[in-house]
Order: structure tokens, then C-alpha cells, then sequence
């Protein structure tokens, strides 16, 4: 077996912040003043200032709002 046969790469989606709001069909002010007050799902800025959502930790918000309702 390769070195190359053995690694294994797992490719995380990340929505940006654009896609996310189109999924949730919310204004991007909303999204923002979520993030403000910490009720938005957990975000990762990347080096550049941009901000991303994996698709993993918005499944995970969006069930545990699930448990809420």
C-alpha cells in the first residue's frame, strides 16, 4: 500500500454566509444579528475576514432548535 492509498481526506462543506441565509431564507442583517447575540450556528472566519458555516454544525443547530420547538 501507497502512502498516498492510505491517506484519507474528508471534505467538509462550508456554506458561506450568501448560502446559508438563501437556505434559511433569511436576510443576511438577520443572520449578523444572530451572530451578535450567539444564537447562530457556530461560524469559522477564515484568514481573509470571510465568514463560513460547515454543513455539520448547522445540522447540528438546526436539530437542536428541533428539541426547542
Amino acid at each position: 500500500m501507497t502512502r498516498a492509498a492510505r491517506i484519507v481526506r474528508t471534505v467538509v462543506e462550508q456554506l458561506t454566509v450568501d448560502q446559508l441565509c438563501d437556505e434559511l431564507q433569511i436576510a443576511r442583517s438577520t443572520f449578523y444579528q444572530w451572530r451578535q447575540v450567539g444564537k447562530a450556528p457556530r461560524c469559522v472566519r477564515l484568514p481573509n475576514g470571510a465568514i463560513r458555516v460547515r454543513r455539520d454544525d448547522l445540522d447540528a443547530w438546526l436539530a437542536g432548535l428541533s428539541d426547542v420547538a
